[in-house]
């Protein structure tokens, strides 16, 4: 009992340190646990702290204030990543609350959730996205804040856009809503 316990255990982390979604039960902390509701379905989401407190917090606390709730995945680029968080859903919107940059050696593997920024280091603000593919040449470039432990299909399923035109999604898909799980209603 006790070896397969410490082999669940083993696989678990392997799972884990590799990036893969290892199911809800890993995002036992309902302050650190995000609810994405999109139209396929819900993606549970493990805000990291450790990495990145500024950023979680504020993610965090816009996410109490309804901010992405509605708001488009404007930016998608199949293999590589689905970005939203842009209240004009153009890639030029924020909240208006720049926020220091918190890099990290955590690698961008496929489920990771980073700040989007513009050139300068300290610039992100609102606008995350979601990794469909590891992207090394991202590792300690941009905040790693969290990562999807369950509903990765559904990202995966997030309409993609235009690759001649970076992404630009004409039709986009959007987050229905998005609750910290210790306020979630269901």
């Amino acid at each position: 009992m006790r070896s397969s316990i410490l082999g669940a255990a083993f696989a678990g982390a392997m799972l884990a340190a590799a990036g893969g979604a290892t199911g809800p039960a890993d995002a036992a902390d309902p302050e650190n646990t995000l609810y994405l509701d999109l139209d396929g379905g819900r993606v549970v989401i493990e805000m990291r702290p450790e990495l990145a407190p500024q950023h979680v917090a504020r993610i965090r606390e816009l996410t109490r204030d309804g901010f992405y709730d509605g708001l488009a995945f404007h930016r998608v680029i199949d293999g590589f990543m689905a970005q939203t968080g842009d209240p004009r859903g153009d890639g030029t919107g924020g909240s208006g609350q720049k926020l220091a940059a918190e890099f990290t050696r955590t690698p961008f593997v496929r489920g990771t959730l980073g700040m989007a920024r513009a050139q300068a280091p300290d610039s992100a603000d609102s606008q995350f996205f979601i990794m469909l593919a590891p992207a090394p040449h991202l590792n300690g470039q941009y905040t790693v804040w969290g990562r999807v432990v369950d509903g990765m299909e559904h990202v995966d399923a997030i309409r993609k856009g235009d690759p001649r035109r970076n992404g630009v999604v004409e039709t986009p898909d959007r987050i229905v809503r998005m609750q910290v799980a210790a306020d979630a209603d269901g």
